[in-house]
């Protein structure tokens, strides 16, 4: 009767009948806790190439890059009305990074379906994350070597190192079934994006002094490359400590290959069930991804465009926003915190859609800020810091009660299409507005449309029902 006094819903007749019990197979949570803290590290090491590169420098960076290249000898401050060519294709210089970040989305979207499969069939995941965390580090690394007019060289290096990021966050959000039980989740995701945030601020902390104070003599331009290396090697380096903590960890027995059938054959046919599987057994967790995609993509393209905002509409120096990203990363570290003690009181979808509202009325008011006018930009930044950690962490959470147990890695590589860094359709969007009316602004108010429909999608799904689909343990509160 404990649970009945948690949560009331549990002792009503249809959910004691119909709530399953906890999969013979399970994993063994007790002796899988020692993972939990390596776990952690990896949010930790991943998020330096995620702030300083995705977040800060590479927008501001590769739209120089891209100006003088589409307008050599002009000034890259000034607007720059020719365009640059893509198999034909013009585009603006200004919409480069946007695009960009549209295009590694939608490669990674292909692949990472994949990679799931594949990641769901390997006995040992850990081996499979240190291969994607290192090759995503190398590409990162690549950036240094993107001066004068190589625009071409920063944007295929930028795809490649999300693409590789994807797919380790793909081993490593699954890791999360295998290491936490259904009522630590929230807590578990929550402390990992934390760690992440305060990693991030900390890389970026020397960076700001770096691009700020220029020592030894270095040009902005070199300041700016030299940071993109330095979170390339804090990547490569920190992602070792859960490449070894979690060694030992192996998957829970898979579905066997079939005799004469590689791992990859047997991944593509497992495949071809996926999405019917979804649709027909799991309609919960679909309308959950289809909320997601919506909400997420406009958290996304926020983060990844809010320092091409900064600095191209509202004229700040680089270094001035660097300082604000800093300052967003340490209230996002508490904001992750604070969001996962909300959780435990309230439940992780209420918390998840508080959060939306207020994303709504961010964007909003991001709109109005005065160019120059850095005090209310700050202040914006202190609230989507609030807000930026509890909504990811929480919604990492939400979706692992929805993954069908066995399939882990196949299902987090459709959360993963959507994930942190990436933008289906806000980047595109956000770049498409600002070619057709070379203002920002707008660009940023039309994102405001993905946290409505995402909201609104979001409410509509019967978590309690979902669990039930997937065949999990109910937790006490969601």
């Amino acid at each position: 009767m404990r649970l009945c006094r948690t949560d009331p819903w549990l002792c009503h007749s249809s959910a004691m009948t119909s709530a399953p019990v906890a999969p013979t197979d399970s994993p063994d949570y007790a002796a899988n806790a020692r993972f939990i803290r390596p776990w952690y590290w990896y949010d930790w090491a991943n998020s330096a190439f995620v702030t300083t590169i995705g977040t800060v420098l590479y927008g501001p960076y590769i739209t120089s890059i891209a100006k003088a290249a589409a307008c050599p000898g002009q000034d890259s401050d000034l607007d720059c009305a020719t365009n640059l060519h893509v198999l034909g294709i013009p585009i603006a210089p200004g919409a480069l990074a946007p695009y960009t970040t549209t295009f590694a989305t939608i490669l990674s979207a292909i692949v990472l379906i994949f990679i799931g499969a594949i990641v769901d069939r390997m006995e040992r995941p850990a081996k499979f994350l240190g291969l994607c965390a290192w090759g995503g580090a190398i590409s990162a690394a690549g950036l240094f070597f993107v001066t004068g007019t190589r625009w071409q060289l920063g944007a295929i290096l930028m795809v490649l190192a999300t693409v590789f990021l994807g797919s380790s966050l793909v081993t490593y959000d699954s890791m999360l079934n295998q290491i936490a039980a259904p009522d630590d989740r929230d807590k578990v995701s929550s402390r990992g994006w934390a760690l992440g945030y305060l990693g991030g601020g900390l890389l970026l902390a020397v960076n700001l002094v770096l691009v700020t104070m220029k020592p030894f003599g270095l040009t902005t331009g070199m300041a700016v490359r030299a940071s993109m290396l330095s979170a390339a090697v804090w990547w490569a380096v920190f992602a070792i400590i859960p490449i070894k903590g979690m060694w030992d960890l192996r998957n829970a027995e898979k579905p066997p290959v079939a005799a004469g059938e590689s791992v990859v054959g047997g991944s593509i046919a497992q495949l071809r069930n996926t999405f019917s599987d979804l649709r027909a057994h799991h309609p919960q967790t679909m309308l959950f991804l289809l909320a997601y995609l919506f909400f997420n993509d406009g958290i996304q393209t926020v983060i990844s465009s809010s320092s091409l905002y900064g600095a191209e509409e509202l004229k700040f120096e680089q270094s001035q926003l660097i300082a604000l990203i800093l300052l967003v990363q340490f209230v996002a570290f508490f904001g992750a915190l604070i969001f996962g003690r909300i959780a435990a009181r309230v439940g992780a979808s209420k918390t998840v859609l508080g959060s939306l509202a207020l994303w709504t009325g961010i964007v909003a008011a991001a709109y109005f800020v005065p160019e120059k006018a850095f005090i209310p930009f700050v202040l914006l930044g202190v609230a989507i810091g609030l807000v930026l950690g509890g909504s990811q962490a929480l919604s990492r959470s939400l979706y692992s009660q929805l993954v069908p147990h066995k399939r882990e890695a196949e299902y987090f590589a459709l959360y993963q299409a959507m994930e942190r860094g990436t933008s289906w359709f806000g980047t595109l969007l956000f770049g498409v507005v600002y070619q057709l009316t070379h203002t920002y602004r707008l660009a940023i108010i039309a994102l405001i449309i993905f946290f409505v429909i995402g909201g609104f999608l979001l409410s509509r799904v019967d978590f309690r029902e979902g669990i039930r689909q997937a065949g999990n343990t109910q937790p006490a509160l969601i």
